[in-house]
């Protein structure tokens, strides 16, 4: 199975080296993230063509979350080859994977154009799309967590409640503190200790709704006109259904789902995507109604592939399905940010 990832992250349309998903295994000292094996690093300032969500742009083997390395997982069908990939860092080339025996040649040539070991250093736009993507994640998994919960299904809410605290916050600490956010890794630490040990305390509950408005309190942390603006919440969007893609791509297994970890995941980051969406969803009818409903309608469709945090007996749809929509998503989105750019710079 996959190990925590998430989302991280790499978004905005913009290269970002990182971002999270999910396994069902507990992570440990050794597929934790190691050095970057090299001093290489590409400066990305604005959103664009550099989004490591799309598929055009690399995935750093040496710093991304597991959510993004689940797209080698996915295309290769390498069962728990994202942990594989994390536990064998660092890599002083994409080669490496060979060499350290993580894949085949062949496997290797399959991915090779989707692999680098530069680093990627964000500024302006892109880093507050990143930062907001990042803990979109963490919001994601909370999210399924809590319907998990509200199940008495605490062994399956665990994970989620987990993966923010084991790999996202690590992953934006920097940022956090950079943006003076008191610190919430404890309390994520605490709720988490809590569903482990004893899920029936009432304290529970209330441990919860306080990690939950910790990462609404440190998104607020970025203008409230920027999280209002659609070509910036598109950004957001976007990174996250590139990662809900790669943990449903994940999930399924000979036409059946056989990671619930990695379809609650997705499940999670989808609907957060949505309900984003339906926030500036009139904003974007103003300005380009076509592209709106073409969006609406995509997640429409997308949503119905989670009927519940508790995976159905076969997939609704394919990955294939679901890489499609998010596509048209993507491509709407896209539509709406160059008008939203052009009419920026007018």
């Amino acid at each position: 199975m996959i190990k925590f990832r998430y989302l991280c992250l790499a978004i905005s349309a913009c290269a970002i080296v990182s971002l999270s998903s999910c396994n069902n295994t507990t992570p440990t000292a050794s597929n934790a993230p190691a050095p970057v094996a090299t001093s290489s690093t590409t400066q990305v300032t604005e959103a664009g063509s550099h989004s490591n969500h799309g598929s055009k742009t690399k995935i750093n083997i040496n710093t991304a979350i597991l959510s993004e390395l689940d797209k080698f997982e996915a295309k290769l069908g390498v069962p728990a080859l994202s942990n594989k990939i994390q536990a064998s860092r660092p890599y002083a080339t994409p080669e490496d994977l060979v060499s350290k025996k993580v894949i085949t040649q062949e496997q290797f040539d399959q991915i090779k154009d989707m692999v680098t070991v530069q680093e990627v250093v964000l500024t302006g736009e892109a880093k507050d799309v990143d930062y907001m993507t990042k803990l979109g994640l963490m919001k994601g998994h909370l999210l399924v967590a809590k319907e998990l919960l509200d199940q008495n299904q605490p062994k399956q809410a665990e994970p989620h409640i987990g993966h923010p605290v084991e790999e996202i916050y690590v992953d934006v600490e920097e940022q956090l503190n950079e943006r003076k956010v008191k610190e919430f890794k404890t309390t994520l630490v605490s709720l988490q200790d809590l569903v482990k040990s004893n899920p029936k305390n009432p304290k529970l509950k209330t441990d919860f709704t306080t990690s939950v408005q910790a990462v609404d309190g440190a998104i607020a942390t970025l203008p409230e006109a920027q999280r209002s603006k659609p070509g910036f919440v598109l950004q957001v969007i976007n990174g996250l259904l590139d990662a809900a893609n790669s943990e449903y791509g994940a999930a399924i297994a000979n036409g059946k789902i056989a990671a619930a970890i990695e379809y609650q995941d997705s499940r999670g980051f989808v609907v957060y995507a949505n309900d984003l969406y339906k926030s500036i969803a009139s904003q974007v009818t103003q300005t380009s109604p076509e592209a709106n409903k073409a969006i609406e309608a995509s997640f429409a469709d997308l949503v119905k592939v989670w009927p519940a945090a508790i995976p159905p007996a076969n997939p609704v749809k394919t990955p294939e399905d679901v890489t499609k929509l998010i596509k048209t998503i993507e491509q709407n989105s896209q539509i709406v940010i160059d008008k939203t750019s052009t009419q920026a710079q007018q």
